[in-house]
């Protein structure tokens, strides 16, 4: 997948989703009876970027749909019976870090276009759609199906939700709160004892970059992997956030590969092993000060790069058991 996926959903008119969903559901004459009082805790209102969603009891069958709404719902205990499966995983759509943790192998359900017919056919009791590409469009589609939980309200990047937010806004809609709030400082906890350990990141400034198809880009603050180095203490290069004019990646021309120079440059391909070959040769990318300084990382390994890219609290712990010795290396030779 392009690591820059701006292009909005084209706006599928309402009345096809809505016949679809029809059809799934016995027509327009069914009605469902109610199982009972609600769980406790029920209802809950959650805030999303399109406005309050009210999740009416606890959600049986839940469409994970957002950047790694799956791999969030089950490390709160969730099943979630269809996935998007963003960074191309097959079979399960999650990386294995999560897999281990399905009971059974979920409906896939597409990424930047979903298949209604598909979600429709789970007859979920919410949609997980809490990192997207913010359109109104994409919501439009969703929400004849069922209750469509958003981005939270104060997310302007688009993919832009952070995994505190995410595993937070998962965990009102699931019930799970409590154990929501474990993942969030277990994490947060790992995070400062990293930054206590390497005390020297705070001092330096970095730079995310990637290679797909030919074409080298930017990540920025507001995109997870950045986060993630952030988090760890590093500075990002603040021309670059400039470059991105409110984005969460921007393309780089051969002639501003170059602003990809820092204390420490990390680059990561998008594509194919070769792909991983070509950036360790390619005179562009290894002329910029900081790749004839030694201070340039290029991740090769698939698995790492697809946990660094994550975004979820499973695969965040997963990438940094290996990336913080690799930038340890890296910024010691």
């Amino acid at each position: 997948m392009n690591p820059g996926p701006s292009a909005r959903l084209g706006l599928v008119a309402v009345g096809a989703a809505s016949a679809v969903l029809l059809s799934a559901c016995g027509g327009p004459g069914t009605s469902s009876e109610p199982s009972g009082e609600a769980a406790e805790g029920y209802p809950v209102t959650v805030e999303t970027l399109f406005g309050d969603v009210e999740i009416a009891d606890r959600p049986q069958n839940v469409a994970a749909l957002g950047w790694s709404d799956a791999e969030t719902a089950l490390a709160l205990g969730v099943q979630p019976v269809g996935v998007a499966d963003w960074q191309g995983y097959g079979g399960a759509g999650v990386g294995p870090w999560a897999a281990d943790l399905l009971d059974s192998e979920p409906t896939q359900l597409g990424t930047m276009e979903p298949n209604i017919e598909a979600i429709a056919s789970l007859e979920p009791d919410v949609i997980l759609d809490t990192r997207s590409d913010n359109s109104q469009e994409r919501h439009d589609l969703l929400s004849p199906v069922a209750p469509v939980v958003g981005p939270p309200p104060e997310v302007e990047v688009t993919y832009g939700t952070t995994w505190q937010q995410q595993t937070r806004q998962v965990a009102q809609v699931v019930g799970e709160e409590e154990r929501g709030e474990e993942l969030v400082t277990e994490l947060e906890g790992r995070f400062e004892e990293l930054r206590a350990e390497n005390a020297g990141f705070a001092d330096l400034t970095i730079a995310v970059g990637a290679y797909f198809d030919g074409q080298y880009g930017a990540y920025v603050p507001g995109d997870t992997r950045v986060d993630v180095l952030t988090e760890l203490g590093f500075e990002y290069k603040p021309e670059l956030v400039e470059m991105a004019d409110g984005a969460f990646y921007t393309d780089l021309s051969s002639e501003l590969v170059e602003e990809l120079d820092a204390d420490l440059t990390l680059v990561f391909p998008i594509g194919d092993a070769d792909t991983a070959a070509f950036l360790d040769e390619d005179p562009v990318l290894q002329g910029i000060p900081s790749a004839e300084a030694g201070r340039l990382l290029v991740l090769d390994d698939p698995e790492l790069v697809n946990a660094f890219s994550s975004g979820s609290t499973l695969g965040i712990h997963h990438a940094l058991d290996e990336i913080v010795p690799l930038i340890q290396d890296t910024l010691e030779d």
